[in-house]
């Protein structure tokens, strides 16, 4: 009796403190309040501030703080919409987004950890302009979240006795974790929403290849000149020090057998998006096809895999430890639950409660506005599920792939660019990026805060994107 009033005062409490505008209503984005967003821009908020503010408490309990904004949320829900619609909403969270998000993860970063690259050369600004390249090039072959996991650790070696390493790895977010995956619909999840809605492979290569090629090379370029400071005030002027910082060009692979289970991730990947199959199960009233599950079944078993053909040694000489994925997955639960009803509300388009948001991208002949798509997809998905927000895009255009490919093609192409581009906002904006950065902690990396964070993004990155916006969309 006592914990069920507890359980009501509680509720109560909450929903004085969110006002939200429905009761006892189907969920549906056309009826969800704005209100409804409080418990995820909680978690993000958490994630940006507690760090600064409360860096000890953070740390142990970071995954209580994320349960306590889940727990707002799904309570809140209880009390307006009933247990059944809570039960569903969460169980189809949990299995069909987060469960497949984080065994791909699981299975990438264990796989990647057990590729083991050594080399006894120290990195100059020309050799990390370069590793930035391959694995910028690796992102659109292998996926953003692959070519990050396998890339990360050997540019974090070969930089080593570097005094200052912050900024390698932020471009190491903003080119190989994000825009290198713009080029093809295996680079980042958006663009294979796209393949699976009717976008040509062909036309994604086509049209996102120049976007791809200036905004990388401008980056890389930027990141040169930062780089090159850095080092020259560490070690002099580079041609007198680089005979003496290479005098060991051996590069050494260990872990051979985990590259073939990282091509076996990838065919798994494809083959979930190609296989077309009328079988599936349901499970708490969630649907499950067949090849999704065969697919998250393929990654366990890789995962199992990896664990038991790597020799310890690889391993240990890679500093592998389960801390980044455990951090991860704590913190995407509770954004994955707390982000339903702010993809609800957003897939209602001018009916929802984000209307004055998504009337921007068209004029009053209803129009599109290709910077708006550009600049609001982009803005968007730097801080929610760049997937998602593309599709919402996508079916605000027209939703027609073949529409979209011809008469709309610029359409396309700003969401594709602001989808892909503009996860390199924060920290959370596409999946390795958060991966990435635990990685780098771990290595005894001092990396900046989320606000932190955007500071270099946003003075690097908006200026990048500015120059994007007028090429792409404004002046041809």
């Amino acid at each position: 009796m006592k914990t069920h009033f507890n359980l009501s005062l509680l509720s109560s409490i909450l929903l004085i403190l969110m006002p939200f505008d429905i009761y006892a209503a189907d969920f549906n984005g056309h009826n969800l309040s704005i209100y409804w967003g409080v418990p995820f821009v909680g978690i993000l908020l958490s994630i940006a501030l507690m760090p600064l503010f409360l860096p000890r408490l953070w740390h142990h309990h970071y995954g209580k703080v994320t349960l306590g904004w889940t727990l707002m949320f799904l309570l809140s829900a209880l009390v307006t919409f009933g247990w059944q619609t809570t039960l569903n909403l969460t169980t189809h969270a949990i299995i069909a987004e987060f469960i497949p998000f984080i065994l791909l993860l699981l299975a990438l970063f264990t796989v990647s950890g057990g590729i083991l690259i050594k080399s006894d050369a120290i990195s100059t600004p020309k050799v990390n302009v370069g590793l930035l390249a391959i694995g910028t090039v690796l992102a659109s072959v292998m996926g953003t979240t692959g070519a990050a996991m396998l890339m990360i650790r050997p540019l974090i070696r070969a930089n080593r006795d570097r005094q200052h390493a912050v900024h390698i790895v932020i471009f190491f977010i903003f080119l190989v974790a994000n825009i290198g995956g713009g080029l093809t619909p295996l680079g980042d999840p958006p663009l294979f929403i796209g393949f699976l809605k009717g976008v040509d492979f062909g036309w994604t290569v086509k049209h996102m290849l120049l976007p791809v090629l200036l905004s990388s090379i401008l980056l890389l370029a930027i990141f040169y000149v930062i780089d090159h400071k850095y080092f020259s005030r560490q070690y002099g002027e580079l041609p007198v020090m680089g005979k003496t910082l290479s005098h060991n060009k051996s590069i050494k692979i260990y872990g051979i057998k985990n590259i073939f289970l990282l091509v076996a991730i990838i065919a798994g990947v494809l083959m979930s998006g190609i296989w077309q199959s009328p079988i599936s199960f349901e499970f708490l009233e969630v649907h499950i096809a067949l090849p999704n599950l065969v697919r998250d079944i393929i990654f366990v078993i890789i995962t199992i895999t990896s664990m038991l053909i790597t020799p310890k040694q690889v391993r240990a000489g890679n500093e592998f430890n389960w801390d980044p994925i455990i951090e991860v997955a704590k913190l995407f639960l509770g954004i994955f639950i707390t982000i339903v009803p702010v993809l609800a509300i957003l897939r209602e388009g001018h009916n929802g409660a984000l209307a004055p948001v998504v009337a921007l991208v068209s004029d009053s002949q209803n129009t599109p506005i290709n910077s708006m798509y550009f600049w609001l997809s982009g803005l968007l998905s730097g801080f929610l599920d760049n997937a998602p927000t593309y599709l919402v895009f996508f079916n605000l255009a027209s939703g027609d792939a073949t529409l979209l490919m011809t008469t709309l093609e610029k359409t396309l192409l700003a969401i594709s660019m602001g989808s892909v581009f503009m996860g390199a906002l924060s920290y959370i904006g596409n999946a390795p990026n958060f991966m990435v950065k635990s990685i780098a902690t771990q290595s005894k990396i001092i990396m900046p805060s989320f606000f932190g964070y955007m500071k270099w993004s946003i003075g690097i990155l908006i200026p990048v994107f500015i120059i994007d916006n007028l090429i792409f969309f404004v002046l041809f």
